[in-house]
């Protein structure tokens, strides 16, 4: 295993092995990592840019956050996101990536600090994205508890995302009578201009196309998200009798 991060360290890790996230990869390493601890956690990231690796290495850390949020750890909770990672991201690295969670389970995530991070190093269609698989991740057990919710919506205030993207990714999951309207981001006293309009507007943060550098697994995901808004917006054209 210790090769395997070895490699996996050597190759696409970057901004995530500095700041509060890679404090967190240094406690997880372990002894891996002595020769490289002195006093301080030492390791400085070898590039800015969000890799794949880094994008999964943030998911992995909040996710952990979300599902300590309720104070348990449940067996199918963690069965869920093997299945989910194994669906989004094949089997390639699936082990490796359960091993690094159940170490991150065992950390303290101090969460203003590793979404903080993760806002001045990742654009903003990349963290839409993980607030998506967020909301995915905590339904593991078909439901939603308020502590999680509560949590990704802290999660997503760090992050710097806004209170209408919030709303529009939590109406994807979580059903109201408002759902659509939440997806899109307006009331339902909206005009039919005002509907086109935002549904444009949101056309454009969530295309797949702006993730696509993350991956086809990732950008599939982004595909996912993009057709339940494109629902959204069909479900309030048929309602209003729209064009």
């Amino acid at each position: 295993m210790a090769k395997k991060y070895a490699r996996w360290i050597g190759g696409g890790l970057g901004w995530v092995l500095g700041g509060p996230i890679g404090a967190i990869l240094g406690f997880c390493f372990g002894s891996m990592f002595d020769s490289l601890i002195k006093g301080e956690y030492e390791i400085k990231p070898k590039h800015t840019t969000t890799t794949r690796d880094d994008f999964i290495v943030s998911l992995l850390v909040l996710s952990a956050a979300v599902i300590k949020a309720d104070n348990k750890v449940m067996k199918s909770e963690i069965e869920y996101i093997k299945s989910f990672l194994r669906r989004q991201f094949g089997e390639e690295h699936l082990e490796q990536n359960l091993h690094l969670l159940r170490e991150i389970l065992k950390q303290d995530i101090n969460i203003p600090a590793v979404a903080q991070q993760i806002k001045s190093c990742m654009n903003y269609t990349s963290r839409l994205q993980l607030l998506h698989f967020l909301f995915g991740i905590s339904q593991a057990d078909g439901t939603f508890s308020q502590s999680e919710i509560s949590i990704i919506e802290q999660i997503a205030n760090y992050m710097g995302i806004s209170s209408a993207d919030f709303k529009s990714i939590k109406g994807m999951f979580v059903k109201d009578t408002l759902n659509a309207y939440n997806i899109l981001g307006i009331t339902p006293d909206a005009s039919d201009e005002e509907v086109k309009k935002a549904y444009r507007k949101m056309a454009l943060k969530y295309h797949p196309d702006r993730v696509s550098y993350l991956g086809e697994d990732i950008q599939k995901a982004a595909k996912e998200k993009f057709q339940k808004l494109q629902k959204a917006y069909e479900d309030i054209k048929l309602e209003r009798g729209m064009a």
